[in-house]
């Protein structure tokens, strides 16, 4: 019996247009902080806040989005958003104050969150369900590819040719992203949208029950994934080991694009369970390996580790959350996966910083190390534990 096929077309699109809606986001994430201290002499402070508002906007936004999604249609939805993204890219061009260009990563991260929202809820429905890990899996490399490759065409960009050329290549890149997401086509049945019956306002109805537990765990862990992505460049001059820091995440998406043909698949044969243990203690593994760095070999073998580890972990995270959701909840779903995972992100990059202030960074990777393993506690009584009580309930019933 031959499986389902995954590579279409609209699959194809939809993981272009994510591919570029992150390439902007990655782009601009290296880039504009260093653009406020040299260009408005800000502070440090307000440097940071360029992506602090992008990420508070858009984790705002996503819960709002699981709604429209329901209500309006997830093409709707998604080419609205992008519309919105590729607009407030033009924007950039224009603001002469610290203040414009927050108002601007306002309106830009209202965007990003409702187009990344649809585009999950959208991928979620063109995948065939007996392939549903292996798909998500192909779907988040859209996001590790353009994490390797935006910060190196933005600071390509500010540091060869300036900050016109910085803002010209972030609108191309957006317009991009709504190109590819015009061409998508989805089936009748997926752009049918079942009359709801209106309710009132509830913070209940901005959220999916279902997926709040993986939510919660894949929260949990981005908190140390923002520590590498704040501080491992950081970390990397302080062992002298500058010059191949821009590898690391270099060799994180190269392990991570040779094991996903395998992963994803034993995640549709397995289940998750199978899959999350070996990669959790990777994962610390990786954070361990890190922590004692003292060449090249061991600061890229740390990222093959985590790439293997981590890398596994979150498309795994969200599938089980689009999974546990009824079929006209999966935009739901999807807005509650990544606004509890940026809001990991956005805690993360505050705390960590923290932290990192009162300690060196290798004891703070060796201490990660040991976090990342409370996780596992986490998913046993979040998800695992529930699964098979729910389990066993259903072979009680049926004898």
């Amino acid at each position: 019996m031959s499986k389902p096929k995954l590579w279409t077309k609209d699959f194809i699109s939809i993981s272009l247009s994510n591919f570029f809606l992150f390439l902007t986001f990655y782009i601009l994430l290296v880039t504009l902080p260093i653009f406020a201290l040299k260009e408005f002499h800000s502070s440090a402070s307000q440097a940071g806040l360029m992506t602090t508002v992008f990420l508070l906007s858009a984790i705002i936004s996503r819960p709002l989005a699981g709604q429209w999604l329901e209500r309006a249609g997830s093409r709707k939805v998604l080419l609205t958003a992008l519309i919105i993204f590729a607009g407030a890219s033009l924007f950039y061009f224009f603001p002469k104050s610290i203040t414009g260009f927050l108002i601007i990563r306002l309106l830009h991260g209202v965007g990003f969150g409702i187009a990344t929202t649809a585009a999950g809820t959208i991928v979620a429905d063109l995948i065939p369900s007996s392939r549903r890990g292996e798909g998500m899996g192909y779907f988040v490399m859209s996001i590790n590819m353009a994490m390797v490759l935006g910060p190196f065409l933005g600071l390509l960009a500010v540091q060869q040719w300036g900050s016109s050329w910085l803002f010209t290549l972030t609108l191309v890149v957006a317009i991009a992203a709504l190109l590819t997401g015009l061409s998508i086509k989805l089936p009748k049945k997926e752009q049918k949208v079942e009359p709801t019956v209106q309710s009132s306002f509830s913070v209940r109805n901005l959220f999916e029950a279902s997926a709040v537990p993986i939510s919660i765990v894949g929260g949990f862990l981005a908190i140390v994934y923002s520590a590498l992505l704040s501080f491992v460049s950081v970390y990397a001059s302080e062992i002298h080991l500058a010059n191949v820091a821009s590898l690391f995440f270099v060799v994180y998406a190269a392990f991570l694009l040779l094991s996903r043909p395998f992963t994803g698949k034993w995640l549709d044969q397995y289940g998750s369970n199978v899959l999350f243990y070996p990669c959790i203690i990777l994962f610390a593994i990786g954070l361990l390996v890190l922590s004692k760095a003292d060449g090249a070999f061991t600061f890229l073998l740390s990222a093959a580790l985590i790439g293997l580890g981590w890398g596994t972990l979150f498309p795994t995270f969200q599938t089980i959350a689009i999974q546990d959701a009824a079929p006209n909840k999966r935009g739901l779903a999807t807005a509650t996966f990544l606004s509890i995972y940026d809001t990991g992100i956005a805690l993360g990059s505050f705390f960590i910083g923290l932290v990192a202030a009162k300690m060196s960074y290798s004891s703070l990777y060796f201490l990660c190390a040991f976090y990342v393993l409370i996780g596992a506690v986490l998913y046993y009584f979040f998800h695992h534990a529930k699964k098979r009580e729910t389990s066993s309930k259903l072979k009680s019933q049926e004898q």
